[in-house]
């Protein structure tokens, strides 16, 4: 068996040769042997009575402005599980992943959007790749092979310190010449323009495959806003793509606008590969806008390319007559991918007040 690669519940009783480790804050670096050894840390004072051994560093405080390294794994390797729970604003706390030797990231989202809580507030999730649990329990079961090395960081874009308590659990294992690296990229466009697709991912170029995406929708308008398709161009596809859907909530597993007959409400659902986890409701006073949290992940139908990639989803609502309406809504988006290495660099991050949920 390939360690980590290809677990089920069905695979547990094989034995491998990979070797099981994790990184947190009472073991910076993994080592072997070397967990809990910590004689300063955030939780000193109140292990004071106690000593070594006794939860000294349970976590971590990143300066406003800084960057923090969580992880540098020489590999072969696979991240197999990461759990963190930071505080602070999530749009302003900036995961990023780079594989083996590359310059730019694999990874660069803000973590609440990582973590298919994109709003900036708890919202559980239950599904095979990401679990948000109570309080605010982020966890990531996407696969991560690399060869060379890993590097994990998170950077506090805010003007304020915050917190954060982490662990990544890894194995070290020879990795098959077929894996492929993840990636993941955000987006956000607010308002989107009249008549124009929003952008969820373009510029990829290799092979691979695309696994899912979690996003964002404010709507600016009353009404239904599901009614746009999502559309894949693969390989050389240009004006037409060659997958398209039949509408927003068509692709994101549901149907009929996610309302409940009974209620006619909107009604929030998780499931192991697609789920409308958050709903937020207007409150009659300043919170005016009804927001959405959805994610589909694509674990059994993989997005296959060989050369490039580019997703667009329209947003539509309706008008008068029965004809549909280009909205201009608040939309971001976390989009995951593996592909072959190195990656293209990603376009710059929106700045920090773009960023800002308001």
């Amino acid at each position: 068996m390939s360690g980590g690669l290809g677990l089920s519940l069905g695979t547990l009783p094989f034995l491998s040769d990979a070797e099981s480790r994790s990184i947190s804050p009472e073991n910076f670096t993994g080592a072997k042997g070397k967990g809990g050894m910590a004689t300063e840390g955030t939780g000193k004072n109140c292990a004071r009575d106690l000593g070594q051994g006794w939860k000294i560093s349970p976590s971590v405080q990143i300066a406003a402005q800084t960057t923090f390294e969580i992880a540098h794994i020489e590999g072969p390797g696979l991240i197999q599980q990461i759990w963190m729970t930071p505080t602070g604003n999530w749009r302003y706390s900036i995961i990023r992943i780079y594989w083996d030797d590359a310059e730019h990231p694999a990874v660069e989202c803000p973590v609440g959007d990582f973590f298919a809580c994109g709003w900036g507030r708890y919202a559980p999730v239950i599904s095979l790749a990401i679990c948000v649990n109570p309080g605010s329990a982020f966890n990531c079961y996407w696969p991560m092979p690399f060869r060379k090395r890993c590097r994990i960081t998170l950077e506090n874009i805010a003007n304020e310190p915050m917190t954060l308590f982490y662990q990544v659990n890894y194995a070290l294992q020879a990795v098959p010449e077929e894996a492929a690296y993840f990636h993941a990229q955000f987006r956000r466009t607010n308002p989107l323009p009249y008549k124009q697709d929003y952008v969820v991912l373009d510029g990829v170029r290799g092979q691979g495959h695309y696994v899912g995406v979690y996003m964002c929708w404010g709507v600016n308008n009353t009404g239904w806003w599901g009614e746009g398709e999502i559309k894949f161009f693969l390989d050389g596809d240009r004006e037409f793509p060659t997958i398209c859907g039949t509408g927003t909530e068509d692709y994101f597993c549901g149907s009929y606008n996610f309302e409940n007959k009974v209620t006619k409400q909107y009604e929030e659902f998780n499931t192991p590969y697609a789920g409308l986890p958050q709903v937020i409701r207007p409150d009659g006073v300043y919170q005016s806008q009804t927001r959405f949290g959805m994610y589909r992940w694509h674990i059994m139908d993989p997005v296959r390319f060989k050369k490039d990639l580019r997703v667009t989803i329209q947003a539509l609502g309706w008008r008068s007559e029965g004809r549909f309406l280009p909205l201009q809504d608040d939309i971001s988006s976390a989009a995951f991918w593996y592909q072959t290495h190195p990656a293209q660099p990603f376009p710059s991050l929106p700045p920090r007040d773009h960023l800002e949920i308001i």
